[in-house]
């Protein structure tokens, strides 16, 4: 085969580079380099001045040094993950952690998380720039430390608030209770936004670090970050009193405390009353919007929870501003996990003046003639917890104090009446009677819609769609007439009960001479001190003395400016009169508002009263109801009994 002349030049071209591969392998022993073979690492292709690569051998542990590369133009966030033994932190994502006593567990909240990775990129420029400038004007003189000061410095131009907050949810327990007498110590935050201090805690360079004692089992801390933020928290060591460890929740924000507290503020909770077993207690108005759409919406859920807590027992010592530590340690919560949930009942209503929305919590079996805590504490924002919700780890309120009525079982709680819708309290009652506040509460209520049933009748015969130059008042009108009647009517049908050992001058004593429904009597001599008179030696209305039977108690009077109200409302035909102030029958018929004295009280009964605290004690606004017999013909015709 004969070969064209291209292709005698190309297979020329072949055998020639050929024979060259062998003479080159020939001569040459050609080594090549494998990866074992590398015993020196090769150059950095940076200059020192743009790249701080000086090792630091910072013991994180306390015993083993290890290498952390620090470099002058990056923060952590930028060069890799947080040291071995610290903890990274995301932004309102709760970490549950148990601490050893005499231990600190370390944590850090990482620059890409405070700004945004974008953000830290554009950190990273503005640094290497500045140092540029810097190595001209410092080459010659600048040290290690001095560097760190100028990253730290550049790194001051980008500034955010980060907020730090955790809570207790469990701490060493008394061996004995009955000899330990000291709670717990309470843990310590330690907080440092130095590179020279990344493991914040007791032993670290007080000069660059903040120490904050946690309060009643939570603290919390706000400070203006540039760079990471490193802390610690420390258990202390505890006696040989104790047994157990500590278990917080820790969590860091850009958005507000994700735990949070107030100890300045006054209890935002009114305890409206108690009987012998149980509680009632309301949320101030939850709005002072009177637009529908708002009211409800926020009928529709329920913002707070609560807790309750015997003050004989001491097991929430150190933990009243914890929202798991009372979630776990308090005798009754309202929490998904607490205890005795059972025990407590919590729903929306608009009872009160304004007819706004509140949130109320009804507890039931207490201790009778016992002093306890209540606690109020918000869900999170919006009524929403938990990780990614801004303070979805709770918020609470100072605690404040209630009473529980001796254990003569004569007054009762009743609420959510059909008809008195205002009424919430304690009313006279007798368990061998009622076995339970409904039937109780169908009793009461039942009655006064009767006596309500009268009244609408007469009031069919008074002139009420009649043009306005023809009405009775330009100021009133037949609504406001049957409004203020019903308000009166409930308040002197249902009176409100208070143990008959209570000492208020305001209160009036009933049935002095009847057995309680345990049997007991009371003392002659206590019988002798009053008047041997009907107010005082049975019920204002025969049907509590016929059918409920509750023995000796006392009532807190009904305001008088709800009978001048009446008066006031109504058609002067229908012949409704008061009593005065000094008059005969006054004093045993009515209360009057007062100003709060210096225990805050309130002599008399009205709808939305309740017992309130102060933020140096109690300060109680009682209420019940009494009514004087001194009406016109119409009145008495519409209350034969009373």
């Amino acid at each position: 085969m004969q070969l064209s002349p291209l292709q005698s030049r190309l297979a020329a071209s072949v055998i020639a580079t050929c024979l060259l591969a062998l003479f080159y392998f020939a001569l040459f022993t050609p080594h090549f380099a494998l990866a074992v073979h590398l015993e020196q690492t090769l150059p950095v292709p940076f200059l020192v001045d743009d790249l701080d690569v000086a090792l630091r051998l910072d013991d994180k542990d306390g015993s083993t040094p290890q290498y952390e590369p620090d470099f002058l133009a990056f923060d952590r966030s930028i060069i890799g993950r947080a040291p071995p033994g610290v903890t990274s932190l995301v932004n309102n994502a709760p970490v549950p952690m148990n601490v050893i006593a005499g231990t600190t567990q370390l944590f850090v909240f990482e620059a890409s998380t405070i700004f945004g990775e974008s953000a830290s990129l554009e950190l990273r420029t503005d640094n290497k720039r500045s140092q540029e400038a810097e190595f001209e004007h410092s080459k010659a003189t600048d040290t290690a430390d001095e560097r760190t000061v100028q990253a730290e410095e550049v790194m001051r131009r980008r500034t955010k608030t980060v907020y730090i907050s955790a809570n207790t949810c469990e701490q060493p327990q008394p061996i004995d209770p009955s000899k330990t007498t000291e709670n717990p110590p309470q843990l310590t935050l330690f907080v440092s936004t130095s590179f020279k201090n990344r493991s914040p805690g007791p032993l670290a360079d007080p000069n660059t670090q903040h120490v904050v004692e946690f309060t009643e089992g939570a603290v919390m801390y706000n400070l203006t970050a540039s760079s990471d933020v490193y802390f610690g928290i420390h258990a202390p060591n505890v006696s040989r009193s104790f047994s157990g460890t500590y278990n917080f929740q820790v969590a860091t924000s850009t958005d507000g405390w994700f735990h949070s507290f107030d100890p300045d503020a006054e209890a935002d909770l009114i305890w409206v009353d108690s009987d012998s077993q149980g509680a009632l207690l309301i949320t101030p108005n939850l709005t002072i919007s009177t637009d529908p759409s708002v009211t409800d919406a926020l009928m529709q859920k329920e913002p707070y929870v609560m807790f309750a807590q015997n003050i004989q027992d001491r097991s929430i010592n150190g933990l009243r501003y914890s929202y798991c530590g009372l979630s776990n340690y308090a005798q009754i919560a309202t929490t998904k996990n607490g205890k005795f949930t059972n025990l407590v009942s919590t729903s929306m209503t608009r009872r009160g003046p304004g007819g706004l929305p509140k949130q109320q919590f009804y507890f039931s079996g207490l201790n009778s003639s016992s002093t306890y805590e209540g606690i109020l504490a918000r869900i999170g924002r919006s009524g929403q917890s938990g990780t990614d919700v801004p303070g979805g780890g709770g918020h609470i309120f100072r605690a404040m104090n209630f009473t529980t009525k001796s254990d003569h079982g004569n007054c009762q709680i009743i609420l959510n009446l059909p008809f008195c819708d205002q009424v919430a309290y304690s009313v006279p009652a007798n368990p061998t009677k009622f076995a339970n506040a409904t039937l109780l509460a169908q009793f009461y209520d039942s009655y006064a819609s009767s006596m309500f049933d009268n009244f609408k009748k007469v009031l069919q015969q008074i002139p009420c769609e009649v043009p306005a130059s023809q009405r009775y008042s330009l100021a009133r009108n037949c609504t406001d007439c049957e409004a203020a009647y019903k308000t009166w009517l409930c308040s002197v049908t249902i009176p409100r009960c208070e143990d008959f050992s209570s000492t208020g001058a305001f209160l009036q004593p009933r049935n002095i001479k009847q057995p309680f429904p345990n049997g007991e009597v009371l003392d002659a001599e206590i019988v002798a001190s009053f008047p041997d008179e009907k107010a005082y030696t049975s019920s204002r209305n025969p049907r509590i003395d016929e059918v409920v039977q509750p023995g000796p108690y006392k009532e807190v009077l009904p305001c008088d400016d709800l009978c001048y109200n009446l008066v006031q409302s109504c058609h002067p035909a229908m012949q409704f009169s008061c009593p005065l102030p000094g008059k005969l029958g006054f004093n045993t018929s009515y209360g009057r508002r007062t100003e709060e004295d210096d225990d805050g009280q309130v002599t008399c009964n009205y709808p939305g009263s309740a017992h309130v605290f102060s933020g140096v004690g109690r300060a109680r606004i009682s209420w019940v109801l009494w009514f004087m017999g001194t009406f016109g013909a119409v009145a008495a015709s519409l209350l034969p009994q009373l």
